[in-house]
């Protein structure tokens, strides 16, 4: 048996667990979850000698402001526009207080914590320091327990809360290990610390939280010709993605940009099958390969013939590498465990990095586009969903764009619905949605196909054979940027909802679409047909890239971004409207397309001439 461990805390009696030294304040609830996830359950009490490697994180200073500090860059009416930040004004401008610092400092010494102890980041984001389950537990006002998933995984966990004496709160944004659910790994006795990584199914979406949104099917691919556009209602090949969305450019300045795409665990391409599709579709790329950033140990493993691991990152580099220029490089941002949001930004970022010392913590090179295929739902801790969102928008500041896959189960998370209760319950319930795509910092990718018998030239429709991923936050408040659009379609569209199943007030997504069905890949030597919002959102990534090309290249910045800019009045002529079909999910049907943007294909997909000549003219 393989175990996977983690954290979690149930919130005790604070008065039984404080002890009876004075306190400067009282306990305050600063934390809690209303359920354990999915197929979890109570198994035993924490060994009180287990070692916690617990980090405190800091409430950073100026973090009220970053939305306003961001629409000053990317807004197109701004005069600031296109004028990112450096990694040192983000650092300067974010840097928790002094006082925040000393308070938590002081009361952890005065808790009988020995000052050399506690470790500081270098920029003081954070505190970290080793402490037994007890001390945790005293320090916290909790109760941890050990937790046992129902295929015999372990996790040492706090299901309800934890507590911060009042004068401490409101200097900390989170503590962790307490109600995440991450891959932190404890030291000690009574639980297991090794990862499995095989499975990226619902039974490891259930487990880790985290999901490919490419679940759909694979069917076996036709001869095809490389240049042929007469079947690409069954077959959609590179030239099919070019007619579609009329993308034909001639990289400039390959050389000054950059793509990252984002893979997680033992998730890696075959480079046997990178050669045979590059030799069909893209010539001058056979024997080309993504240039690694191993991230928190990851590595390539370019042989492997897993359909499971394999499929994703072939997927990826195919459609990335295929759409452009043998001289523009792609990297590939290989993160070794499959923690997924908080590896990535620690390894962008060390002001967000929490393993002080470890050999991820620190910056790993920036491109200026990241796709990104892998989720989770919106059932974590809400500090940290915030948290991590805020972190992606600090690095949008210095002008990187994140693309991510909306999802392939609608307004659910992988098939998984709310009861009422707030628990997660398979395939009808209450909607859930998908994160990180609800960060209003990244740009949400939905799907859409050629219908049957259509050619490139026609309209597309809303992927019919998967629901593509869409829906409204239950965290984040809707930005103020696609509140125009979203209150129009809401006030048009008649939703047989009551407040309970969505929240329409909320961060809608996705933002646009691109084609993500019966898509021509390459998996383990064979030719086959595949697809998904993990197609979707490389496939707009690559034209991100080509933008940045024609504008780097008149000596203009990279995008960034750009969320404010393609709901503004400048982008209105840009997007090919789609208004055929839906995205059901949780016993409903979802929500329909309709003119103007939809939670299914958000504005719609992009006119590449259109899109390249509306950021060209931006300053």
């Amino acid at each position: 048996m393989v175990f996977l461990s983690s954290f979690f805390c149930l919130a005790g009696a604070v008065v039984s667990v404080l002890g009876s030294e004075p306190q400067l304040s009282p306990h305050v609830l600063h934390e809690h979850r209303r359920s354990l996830p999915s197929g979890w359950s109570l198994h035993r009490r924490a060994d009180p000698e287990t070692t916690l490697p617990l980090s405190i994180a800091l409430v950073q200073s100026n973090i009220d402001s970053l939305e306003e500090y961001l629409l000053d860059i990317a807004d197109p009416d701004s005069p600031n526009y296109g004028k990112h930040w450096t990694p040192a004004q983000v650092r300067d401008t974010f840097r928790p207080s002094q006082e925040s610092i000393d308070v938590v400092h002081a009361w952890l010494t005065t808790d009988g914590v020995h000052p050399e102890r506690v470790q500081f980041s270098p920029d003081g984001m954070h505190l970290r320091v080793n402490v037994s389950v007890s001390e945790a537990e005293r320090l916290l006002a909790t109760e941890y327990y050990v937790y046992q998933h129902e295929d015999g995984a372990e996790h040492l966990a706090c299901q309800h809360g934890y507590h911060l004496p009042e004068h401490v709160s409101r200097h900390v944004e989170l503590v962790k290990p307490t109600i995440q659910f991450t891959s932190a790994k404890p030291s000690g006795p009574g639980v297991s610390t090794s990862i499995k990584r095989s499975d990226l199914g619902r039974m490891r979406a259930r487990r880790s939280g985290v999901h490919k949104p490419s679940g759909v099917p694979t069917h076996p691919a036709k001869a095809v010709e490389g240049n042929s556009l007469d079947h690409c209602d069954e077959q959609v090949t590179l030239d099919c993605l070019r007619a579609l969305y009329d993308f034909y450019y001639d990289l400039q300045v390959p050389d000054q940009n950059s793509i990252g795409v984002v893979e997680l665990g033992a998730q890696n391409y075959n480079g046997h099958d990178l050669d045979l599709f590059f030799k069909k579709f893209n010539e001058g790329r056979v024997n080309d390969r993504p240039k690694l950033i191993s991230i928190d140990g990851g590595k390539e493993n370019v042989t492997q013939t897993d359909d499971d691991l394999i499929g994703e990152a072939n997927l990826d580099f195919e459609l990335v590498m295929g759409l452009l220029d043998v001289a523009q490089p792609v990297y590939l941002y290989q993160i070794g465990r499959d923690g997924f949001v908080d590896d990535l930004l620690s390894a962008f970022d060390t002001q967000y990095c929490i393993d002080i010392g470890t050999k991820h913590c620190k910056d790993k090179p920036h491109t200026n586009v990241v796709s990104i295929s892998y989720g989770t739902g919106e059932d974590g801790p809400h500090n940290e969903m915030i948290r991590q969102c805020n972190e992606m928008g600090k690095v949008a500041l210095t002008g990187v764009t994140f693309v991510y896959a909306s999802g392939d189960n609608g307004p659910s998370n992988a098939g998984e619905c709310f009861a009422a209760n707030g628990t997660e319950v398979d395939d009808v319930g209450n909607f859930f949605p998908d994160f990180p795509g609800t960060c209003q910092y990244l740009t949400a990718v939905g799907s859409t196909q050629i219908n049957t018998g259509s050619s490139p030239y026609d309209p597309e429709s809303a992927t019919a054979d998967f629901a593509s991923g869409g829906g409204f936050s239950n965290v984040f408040a809707r930005p103020r940027f696609q509140e125009r659009h979203v209150a129009r379609y809401l006030k048009n569209v008649e939703l047989p909802y009551g407040p309970n199943v969505f929240n329409r007030t909320g961060r809608a997504y996705p933002d646009v679409a691109a084609n993500g069905w019966n898509i021509t890949v390459v998996a383990d030597g064979e030719f086959s047909t595949s697809g998904g919002t993990s197609a979707s959102a490389p496939i707009f990534a690559a034209m991100l890239v080509a933008v940045n090309d024609a504008r780097i290249a008149v000596g203009k910045s990279p995008v960034g971004w750009i969320n404010p800019a393609i709901y503004s009045h400048w982008f209105a002529s840009v997007w090919n409207d789609i208004t055929d079909g839906s995205n059901p999910a949780c016993g409903t049907d979802g929500f329909p397309t309709a003119p103007g943007w939809d939670p299914v294909t958000g504005l719609g997909t992009p006119n590449f001439p259109r899109m390249l000549a509306r950021f060209l003219a931006l300053p």
